[in-house]
């Protein structure tokens, strides 16, 4: 058993919500929003309302209505632009009057940063389980980019509310669509809203949920900080991966600092690059390329690690994963490219969020065949 499986079902307490921010960042490959923004939410509606338990499918029914819980827009405006839970709440209220059925449970859409701990504060709230699981096992942008959509579960019917208690409800012809109007929606709005969507069964998210990722991203937290105590904590993370399900496939792709950094909000996304040139003073230089998550990781002609595959930027010393929006010049910086969840490399799943859904002009390859990790 993994200690992913060993943290499943547990009340998610105020102690544990630093580790689970931060292995949050991690999973979230530089998206997702700002962890400690998420980490601050929850920490206050822990507080307030008390801890929710965090589910595994089996205690799920297959007919209980599981609703999702999320930020939607550009992480670095949600940096400028204070996010509370009023704008998913009012989401969430929405999209339960049009569906006509009640939460029994909430689940966050992706397990990356602020998205995966706003999931936390809703459940408080509400008096909530919450279900160890999410639809990508990372961060991804847009809203089609999900398990969920891979085993047919519809966007549609989908909310989105904005911290006046302002909502509009969408109803699209297919998954692709729905993100176009919402992410129109979140232009009108100021670049961040709240979300929920894929009205769901328990059945449903049995099926397509990747699982056992809010407990995962608790471990990896915990590994990280287990490992500054002992001295190095890119081992101890390493070596937490490696007795994972999913991510055991993982390893250090370039250190460095960073020298060149381009970075824009544009169509609702951070969207930039990152130059990062090599400790070994031999030249290298290693292009990290982002659309709110980092895609890609390219030395000279030479692809590291490609989505769905994770990227991830952290800092040198502590390992502390950095986001796209926290990315500064001088930073000095480690690399690593880590495996996804199976399901996120099947046929069907690559043609929603390989890397030809990003523009990107390569197939993919699992990180295993690109460098030697494990």
């Amino acid at each position: 058993m993994s200690d992913a499986q060993k943290n499943a079902g547990f009340e998610v307490k105020a102690e544990h919500l630093e580790d689970m921010a931060r292995g949050a960042a991690f999973l979230g490959a530089g998206g997702g929003g700002d962890p400690y923004i998420g980490a601050m939410t929850a920490l206050h509606a822990v507080r307030t309302y008390g801890a929710p338990r965090c589910i595994s499918g089996e205690e799920l029914g297959d007919d209980d209505p599981v609703f999702i819980a999320a930020m939607m827009g550009a992480p670095s405006v949600m940096v400028e632009k204070l996010t509370g839970i009023e704008e998913v709440e009012t989401a969430i209220s929405a999209l339960e009057r049009q569906t006509g059925r009640k939460a029994k449970a909430i689940m966050p859409a992706e397990i990356g940063g602020l998205n995966a701990l706003t999931p936390v504060a809703i459940a408080a709230k509400r008096g909530l389980p919450l279900l160890d699981a999410d639809g990508m096992g990372r961060a991804f942008p847009e809203l089609q980019m999900v398990t969920f959509a891979v085993h047919g579960v519809s966007t549609s019917p989908l909310a989105v509310g904005n911290e006046h208690g302002e909502y509009q409800v969408i109803n699209a012809r297919d998954n692709k669509a729905s993100e176009n109007s919402a992410r129109r929606l979140v232009i009108e709005m100021g670049a961040s809203v709240g979300i929920s969507c894929y009205p769901m069964l328990g059945s449903d998210a049995k099926r397509s949920a990747v699982r056992g990722t809010l407990s995962l991203a608790r471990g990896i937290g915990e590994a990280i900080a287990r490992g500054r105590r002992e001295g190095d904590p890119f081992e101890t993370l390493m070596s937490y991966l490696r007795s994972t399900d999913y991510y055991n496939q993982c390893g250090v792709l370039f250190s460095g600092k960073v020298v060149d950094l381009e970075r824009k909000t544009e169509g609702g996304f951070t969207l930039g690059a990152c130059k990062i040139i090599s400790n070994e003073d031999d030249g290298r230089e290693l292009e990290v390329i982002f659309q709110n998550e980092y895609l890609r990781a390219r030395c000279g002609d030479e692809t590291l690690a490609i989505v769905p595959d994770l990227t991830c930027i952290l800092d040198a010393e502590s390992a502390e994963p950095i986001t796209t929006e926290t990315l500064r010049y001088g930073q000095r910086v480690k690399v690593m490219g880590v495996s996804c969840a199976p399901v996120m490399r099947s046929k069907a799943a690559l043609e929603l969020f390989g890397p030809q859904a990003f523009g990107l002009d390569e197939p993919f390859k699992p990180i295993e065949e690109l460098i030697a990790v494990g």
